[in-house]
């Protein structure tokens, strides 16, 4: 990949503003709104202890008495 990139001109998808930019999608203002309105809190989630299924079967030579 090169490592000097032209920017491209063209218009911003979700306000319509032109804008110069090295990728496609919406401008820096657009992005910014974008992650203030969708970012969500990170939080600790408990998650509950393993416990094995009960329909396995035992051991037939291990029963055999």
């Amino acid at each position: 990949m090169d490592a000097e990139q032209p920017e491209l001109a063209f218009t911003c998808p979700r306000c319509g503003a032109c804008v110069q930019s090295r990728f496609y999608g919406p401008c820096s203002c657009c992005r910014t709104q974008l992650v203030a309105a969708h970012a969500g809190q990170a939080r600790a989630v408990e998650v509950g202890r393993f416990e094995p299924s009960l329909h396995v079967v035992p051991n037939q030579v291990a029963t055999k008495e």
